[in-house]
C-alpha cells in the first residue's frame, strides 16, 4: 500500500504527461504482480463498489477525531473531498500495516458479510493502522469514488513502456470481461489466450469534434466518406463461438438490455465484431434517443417496452469478419465487406447498415449536416476512405461534424458548491424559465463558464442568497444564462414537464433582465420541435 500511495501522490502532484507516464511504468515494472493487475484495474474503471454510506463513514470519522458532526460538515465543502476531509481529521495512527493494495483490497470486499458494528470497528482499526496518505487512498477505494487523474490512454501508454508491448496490442487485450478475482498480470497483459474471453471487444475508435468547417481538411472531398451521427448508444456487437456479446463505449456489457440481437446469431457468421450505434427503430429509420432512454438501466425489458421501444444496432464498421481482425483494412474494404454481410440479411433482422450521406463538395455536405435533427441525428461523421480503424480518440482520419446546441435564455435560482479545486466556488446551478409571474425550474447545469465568472458569481450569491437548504442557496432571481443543449424531452419527473440532455452554460447575459428570459411556452414549443 506504502508503495501505490507513493504512485497516488506522484501523479497528483505534476499535470506534465510525461511524468505520469514515467512515474506509472516505473511502478508497473517494480509493483508485486498482483498489486500491478489491480492497479490496471482501478484505471480501467474497475474499482470496487461503494458498500458504505458515505454518512455513516462521516459519523465514525468525526466519532473518531472527537468533533462533532456539524464541524466536519463544514469541513468538508472546503476541503472538497471526503476521502481526504476523513484522513485529515482522524488522529496520528497507533499501529502500523505492511498489508499491500490487494492486501486492502481484499478487506474492503470482506466488509459487506460484516454486521454493522463489525464493520465499524474494521474500518476504524484500518484507519488506525495507516498514516494519513495511505489512509486517504483507503478511503478512496472505500467510498468507490477513486480518481487518479490518469486515462486509460495514459495508463496503456505506461503499461507498453514497462513490457515494451506496442500501445494498441495492450489496449485491445485490456478490453472485455475480466477483474483480478480471473486472471493474473500474466495472462491478462504478458502471454493472453485469444480463445480466452470470446466476448472481449476491441478499443472504440473516437472521433474529434470538428471546428468550423470541412474546409480546412487535408484532402478534398472525394477523400471522405460522410454518415450521420446518431443519437443512440455507441455499440460494439461481438458475434464468435456461437454467443453475441453488446459493448458499450464505457466498456459496460449491455448484451441483456437488448434481447432482439440474440436472433443474429441465426444469421450471421461467427467471428464476426461489428460497430454501430443500437437505436430505436420504427420500421424504417431511428426514433429520437428519449425513446430508447426508456430502456438505459434496465437489467430487463418487459414485453411492453421491448414493443413500443425495439432496437436495432445501426452498424457502420466492420471490425472481424471469419475470425480475422481486418481493422487495419481501409475503411472503403471494410464497408464494402459489411454491406455484402447485410445484404444477406431477412428484412426484420434487428441489424440496418447505416447509409452513407451523399456529397459532391463542402456546401453540399454543410446542407446534409443542417437536417440532422430531421433525421434523429446530431451531425455528421466524416471519415477519411482509406483510414484503418484504429484505437482511442486520433486525429485526421476520423472527425465529428455536430450541429450547433439548442439553446434557451433561462434564471439561475439555486446554487451549490462545487467539489476538489472549485470547492471554494459555486459552480452547480438551478436554473427557471418564466411562467406568468412565477419561475419554473426546468434544468441544472455545472459547466461551461470560465474561472474568473465563477468566482465572480460566487461573490454575488454569498451577498444575496434569500434561504439555505443543506448545502443549496436560494438566490434573488437576477441573472439570466444562455443554456445550451443536445436534446429534449418530456418528463413527467419534472415541474416543468421537460428535461435536457447535455445542459451546459454557454454564456452569462448580463445584456437580459429577467424579464427577457424565456417562457415555459418556449420550452414547450422546442419540445413540440425537436423532441
Amino acid at each position: 500500500m506504502k508503495r501505490f500511495a507513493a504512485l497516488f501522490t506522484a501523479l497528483d502532484q505534476t499535470t506534465r504527461t510525461n511524468a505520469k507516464v514515467d512515474a506509472l511504468a516505473d511502478y508497473l515494472r517494480e509493483a508485486p504482480e498482483e498489486d500491478r493487475l489491480w492497479t490496471i484495474a482501478l484505471l480501467s474503471g474497475r474499482r470496487p463498489k461503494r458498500i458504505i454510506a458515505t454518512g455513516r463513514l462521516r459519523e465514525w470519522a468525526a466519532e473518531r477525531a472527537g468533533i462533532p458532526l456539524w464541524l466536519f460538515e463544514e469541513s468538508y465543502p472546503i476541503v472538497g473531498d471526503l476521502a481526504e476531509t476523513i484522513a485529515l481529521i482522524l488522529p496520528e495512527p497507533t499501529q502500523g500495516s505492511d498489508l499491500s493494495l490487494t492486501g486492502w483490497i481484499g478487506e474492503i470486499r470482506a466488509l459487506p458479510a460484516l454486521d454493522e458494528p463489525a464493520r465499524k470497528a474494521a474500518i476504524l482499526d484500518a484507519w488506525d493502522r495507516l498514516p494519513a496518505r495511505e489512509r486517504f487512498v483507503f478511503n478512496k477505494l472505500l467510498t468507490g469514488g477513486f480518481r487518479m487523474g490518469v486515462s486509460q490512454k495514459l495508463m496503456t501508454r505506461a503499461l507498453s513502456r514497462a513490457t515494451g508491448i506496442d500501445e494498441p496490442e495492450l489496449a485491445h487485450r485490456l478490453m472485455g470481461d475480466w477483474s483480478p478475482d480471473r486472471t493474473s498480470f500474466d495472462r491478462l497483459v504478458l502471454a493472453p489466450d485469444p480463445a480466452a474471453d470470446l466476448s472481449r471487444p476491441y478499443p472504440f475508435y473516437l472521433a474529434y469534434q470538428l471546428v468550423g468547417g470541412p474546409e480546412a481538411l487535408d484532402a478534398p472531398p472525394e477523400a471522405w466518406a460522410a454518415e450521420r451521427k446518431w443519437d443512440g448508444i455507441r455499440g460494439q456487437l461481438v458475434l464468435r463461438g456461437g454467443q453475441h456479446f453488446l459493448w458499450s463505449r464505457g466498456e459496460e456489457l449491455m448484451t441483456d438490455r437488448f434481447p432482439e440481437l440474440a436472433t443474429l446469431t441465426d444469421f450471421v457468421p461467427p467471428g464476426t465484431v461489428l460497430d454501430g450505434e443500437v437505436v430505436a427503430w420504427d420500421g424504417a429509420a431511428p426514433l429520437s434517443f428519449a425513446t430508447l432512454q426508456k430502456r438505459i438501466g434496465r437489467k430487463t425489458v418487459p414485453k411492453k417496452l421491448l414493443s413500443e421501444a425495439p432496437a436495432i444496432l445501426y452498424a457502420y464498421d466492420l471490425l472481424e469478419w471469419q475470425g480475422e481482425d481486418i481493422r487495419a483494412r481501409p475503411f472503403d474494404a471494410r464497408r464494402a465487406t459489411l454491406e455484402a454481410l447485410v445484404a444477406g440479411l431477412p428484412e426484420d433482422a434487428p441489424l440496418r447498415l447505416s447509409p452513407l450521406v451523399p456529397f459532391d463538395d463542402w456546401d453540399a455536405l454543410a446542407a446534409a449536416r443542417d437536417e440532422s435533427r430531421d433525421h434523429a441525428a446530431e451531425g455528421l461523421m466524416l471519415k477519411r476512405r482509406d483510414s484503418p480503424y484504429r484505437d482511442g480518440r486520433r486525429r485526421g482520419d476520423w472527425w465529428k461534424w455536430k450541429v450547433d446546441p439548442l439553446t434557451i435564455d433561462a434564471v439561475m435560482i439555486y446554487a451549490q458548491q462545487g467539489h476538489g479545486r472549485r470547492a471554494n466556488l459555486f459552480t452547480d446551478f438551478t436554473f427557471a424559465v418564466r411562467d406568468g409571474d412565477a419561475l419554473v425550474p426546468f434544468t441544472k447545469a455545472y459547466s461551461g463558464l470560465t474561472d474568473a465568472e465563477f468566482r465572480r458569481i460566487t461573490a454575488w450569491v454569498r451577498k444575496n442568497t434569500l434561504q439555505r437548504f443543506g448545502p443549496v442557496r436560494q438566490v434573488k432571481p437576477e441573472h439570466v444564462f444562455e443554456i445550451a443543449f443536445e436534446g429534449i424531452q418530456e418528463s413527467p419527473r419534472h415541474k416543468s414537464g421537460v428535461a435536457l440532455r447535455f445542459p451546459r452554460m454557454a454564456r452569462w447575459r448580463h445584456d437580459k433582465p429577467v424579464t427577457e428570459a424565456n417562457t415555459l411556452d418556449d420550452l414547450r414549443e422546442m419540445l413540440n420541435a425537436y423532441g
